[in-house]
């Protein structure tokens, strides 16, 4: 498997991404996740909508609560036509329990915690910390990706406003 070194860093440490570097254009990998009671989704059943597919490290982190809570806001304003998803490596028992805490109820949490195979198909799985990089793909209806964030430093905030403005034009 394709390893990058230095594409992203953590405290300015650099870190390994195992997987491809995806590009716009690219077709989305369609993988299969665990939803909060342990059923398996594929990222394809989200093809009917324009998608915003957030992966971040762990939900119970300050940056990762943060940057899924604004999603779950803008998510109120977006219609039925987009799906606004968060993967992270969190058991989807933890998912379950943050999103019940913190009041998430418009974007979808999948666990990539069995096999990380969103990690690796999308190229964002940290080979020295086996947690997925804060990273931001917007997906067309065709699953064609029109917009990638690899966030650089892994305790930043991606770009809200560039990934929903992206969203916006598939809707």
């Amino acid at each position: 498997m394709e390893e990058r070194n230095g594409v992203i860093t953590m405290k300015g440490n650099p870190l390994t991404l195992i997987g491809p570097g995806l590009k716009v254009g690219d077709k989305a990998p369609d993988v299969e996740l665990l939803d909060n009671d342990l059923h398996p989704v594929s990222l394809y059943s989200f093809q009917k909508k324009a998608c915003i597919l957030a992966s971040v490290p762990s939900l119970d982190t300050p940056v990762c609560d943060m940057e899924t809570r604004r999603f779950n806001e803008e998510a109120t304003n977006l219609g039925d036509e987009v799906a606004i998803v968060t993967i992270s490596m969190d058991l989807p028992f933890a998912q379950k329990r943050w999103c019940g805490a913190a009041g998430i109820d418009k974007v979808i949490t999948l666990s990539d915690h069995r096999d990380a195979a969103f990690g690796k198909e999308y190229g964002v799985l940290i080979k020295e910390l086996r947690l997925l990089a804060r990273a931001v793909f917007v997906v067309d209806r065709d699953s064609k990706i029109t917009y990638i964030e690899i966030v650089r430093e892994v305790t930043d905030e991606p770009d809200y406003q560039a990934a929903l403005t992206a969203l916006k034009t598939l809707v």
